[in-house]
């Protein structure tokens, strides 16, 4: 471009093309550096006139411009209102017409400015383009204009304040992903003004349609669906689509869509995800490329995760090893971080760290998505696994982690290794502990046993069932007994019998702690015997054996609390997952023992009745001591109290909040755990209560001022404050988030 283009250069051709002489006399000299000079102060008086007395604006009338921009806009409410017709035409006054006569209600994507004025308006000093433009395109500010040459041979830049607004902007394609991003985000509920600015115009329906009837539309598009699976599969496209929808969808339909996103259906879903794969939902870590974990974590399109889910696929639920496909597990937990507590699912990172498969079914599944081999080495794990925990902390150093199914000598090894050095927890471990003592605290006040009499039997003698019954002993132990005595009254129960120390077989690690030695150098082998040996008073199962509580051993549990007295109940939690794996339903639970069983299953079971003796109908509800009760809490919790670890004592105020956050009627139905509609206010009970813990261990980085704050006002302070942080669509200009 010329710089005749450039209104304000003060480069004249003549200045530029006047030759030097090749000798110049010391009167030519003299007379040239006085012309030099004599240019140069009128330049510069020009330059100066021109900067300051020249107003562009002068002959224009702001006001005009302004009530133009304001019709506009009226003009796009008035044609999704309905009540004015017209046609909203680029660089013309808008053209009313009668209602007879309009055919459609049209918004171009430029301004809807006089294109004389727009000029006349972009060359003030003070312009500022309007809103609109600049979330979506920031670089229509035009750069500095090119340089000029002055006679000193010195770059100038030629001043022009004018923005780059009336070049056409480049038209994308439809199809392009930035412009389906934008289309699918807040679907049908877009304003007008964001409808214009995104350049949707046209490009979505007319109607414009609140949050909760678009809810009503997908749970009807759910209820046509004909299995889990599929209906997962719908779900899964929403939540791609546009997430505040899904969100407002789940939270609103907990009970029914839970389920589907989590336990029991996600355990189909991982089984087929390498055939169901269509999109990726995760980072997908292989050991190959265990040098590269850096730029990996940097590659997720969400610039600041603060929890992630990472599994190795190595003990999936009570599947086994199902390698890259146990992925579905981490995305389906963290659904649940953003669903019961809150967390923006903009801010939660799902992670398969793939080390290879022992599962002989995936790797001769040709549409296996993993590593076709035999996974590595445990040393070789181990090692991969500190430079991931050292990655991902380096990458992001506010990120909690969540350790999610990984083989029980691997996961208690991981936790404790790393549990001091980086925040940290194991969800199966610390978790499933946590949700169970919460059930068991209130249950022992139901059954009528007194807690210094209660004995326990366990049903699985794996990372959860260890972690579990640790939760317990500390509990016992918090209330005035001995770690020896609390611990004494646990029987753990594995698949060759009864843990014991003189069983013959080589214990592993985790299963010593609670290895008996005063079985006088018998061993019971069957789970039937150990109760008629034991006379336990609770019996949880953590087997992933579907139908391990037989009748027999049911009705010898109901006997052996019988035993104890008149008015004392059973307690029983078989809480395998998913369904398939319970160790007993809950209408076997209730007839089995006649109806007195105090009944807590890790997947949902539906309410049952049964008549009484006297011939009446009573229905019974079950409990789900499900792990949503207490991991998204504890670890919105950590994340608002700025924990530099995760301790022992906040994995056990989550268990001993979620206890106390029943409400009057839960408690009256004799409830153990709330319903879970209001998991979302269990939640902010339990990061309360984290929050204070993570204080009194002194791991929280909050500042001491605000603490003392909340102090002041109590719980009600805090809970307000929580509240305010937390991810809640209510509608699709929400902004609160975590």
């Amino acid at each position: 471009m010329s710089m005749a283009s450039y209104p304000f250069s003060s480069a004249s051709s003549s200045d530029i093309s006047t030759p030097r002489s090749s000798s110049p006399s010391p009167s030519s000299v003299a007379s040239a550096r006085s012309s030099r000079s004599s240019i140069s102060n009128k330049r510069m008086s020009m330059s100066s006139r021109r900067m300051t007395d020249f107003n562009p604006m002068s002959s224009v009338d702001i006001s005009v411009i302004e009530d133009k921009m304001r019709m506009a806009s009226l003009d796009q409410h008035r044609g999704y209102s309905q009540n004015t017709f017209g046609e909203v035409q680029q660089y013309r006054n808008t053209e009313y017409v009668p209602k007879t006569q309009a055919t459609a209600f049209q918004i171009l994507r430029e301004p809807l400015w006089n294109k004389g004025e727009l000029m006349a308006a972009a060359a003030s000093p003070t312009y500022t383009p309007p809103s609109f433009f600049l979330p979506q395109h920031p670089q229509l500010l035009a750069p500095s204009p090119p340089m000029a040459s002055s006679l000193t041979g010195r770059a100038r830049r030629l001043p022009s304040p004018l923005p780059r607004l009336l070049n056409p902007l480049p038209r994308a394609p439809i199809h392009s992903s930035s412009k389906l991003t934008a289309m699918v985000e807040s679907g049908l509920s877009f304003t007008p003004e964001e409808r214009v600015t995104r350049n949707l115009t046209g490009l979505i329906p007319h109607t414009m349609e609140s949050l909760q009837t678009q809810c009503q539309r997908a749970m009807k598009m759910i209820n046509t669906r004909q299995t889990d699976v599929d209906k997962y599969l719908y779900l899964s496209s929403l939540k791609a689509q546009n997430f505040d929808l899904f969100y407002r969808l789940l939270i609103d339909n907990v009970r029914e869509l839970m389920p589907l996103v989590y336990t029991p259906t996600i355990g189909d879903v991982c089984l087929q995800y390498s055939t169901l794969y269509t999109r990726p939902e995760a980072l997908y870590i292989s050991i190959k490329q265990r040098k590269s974990i850096r730029t990996m974590l940097r590659n997720w399109p969400y610039p600041n995760p603060q929890i992630c889910v990472v599994t190795d696929g190595s003990r999936i639920l009570g599947l086994g090893d199902l390698g890259v496909n146990g992925v579905g597990i981490s995305i389906g937990k963290l659904a649940l971080y953003t669903g019961a507590a809150g967390i923006h699912p903009e801010n939660t990172l799902p992670i398969v760290l793939d080390t290879g498969t022992n599962n002989e079914t995936n790797l001769k599944d040709p549409f296996y998505l993993g590593i076709r081999s035999k996974r590595v080495s445990v040393a070789e794990q181990q090692a991969f696994m500190d430079e991931f925990m050292e990655a991902v902390t380096e990458v992001y150093p506010e990120m909690t982690v969540q350790f999610e199914d990984f083989e029980s000598e691997k996961a208690f090894n991981y936790l404790d290794r790393y549990r001091d050095k980086y925040r940290c927890f194991n969800d199966d471990i610390q978790g499933t502990g946590a949700v169970v003592l919460a059930g068991y605290i209130n249950a022992v006040e139901l059954s009528g046993v007194p807690l210094e009499e209660q004995r326990l039997v366990f049903m699985g003698a794996g990372s959860a069932g260890v972690g579990v019954a640790k939760q317990l002993v500390e509990y016992y132990t918090k209330r005035g007994l001995s770690e020896q005595v609390a611990r004494d009254k646990f029987w753990l129960v594995d698949t060759k019998g009864l843990v014991t120390k003189d069983r013959g077989d080589k214990l592993a690690e985790h299963k010593k702690y609670f290895a008996r030695t005063d079985n006088n150098g018998h061993q019971f082998r069957t789970l039937e015997e150990v109760i008629e040996y034991v006379k336990p008073t609770a019996l949880v199962g953590l087997t992933a054996t579907f139908g391990v509580f037989t009748e027999s051993v049911v009705r010898a549990l109901k006997a052996s609390v019988d035993s104890g007295g008149l008015g004392r109940r059973p307690v029983l939690f078989p809480l395998s997952n998913p369904l398939t794996k319970a160790e007993c339903t809950f209408e076997q639970a209730v007839q089995w023992t006649d109806g007195t069983v105090i009944f807590a299953s890790g997947s949902p079971f539906s309410p049952f009745t049964m008549k009484s003796p006297d011939g009446q109908a009573i229905t019974y509800h079950p409990n789900q001591g499900n792990n949503v009760y207490v991991f998204p809490g504890l670890g919105l919790g950590a994340i608002l109290a700025k924990a530099s670890k995760v301790t022992d004592d906040m994995v056990y105020t989550s268990a001993a909040a979620l206890a106390a956050s029943l409400n009057v009627d839960e408690i009256h139905k004799g409830l153990i755990y709330p319903r879970i509609e209001r998991v979302r206010d269990a939640s902010v009970i339990v990061a309360r209560e984290v929050m204070k813990s993570a204080r009194r261990a002194g791991v929280s980085k909050l500042p001491e001022s605000q603490w003392v704050e909340w102090e002041e006002w109590g719980d009600v302070a805090l809970d307000a404050w929580i509240k305010e942080r937390v991810y809640d669509p209510v509608s699709f200009s929400e902004k609160s988030r975590i």
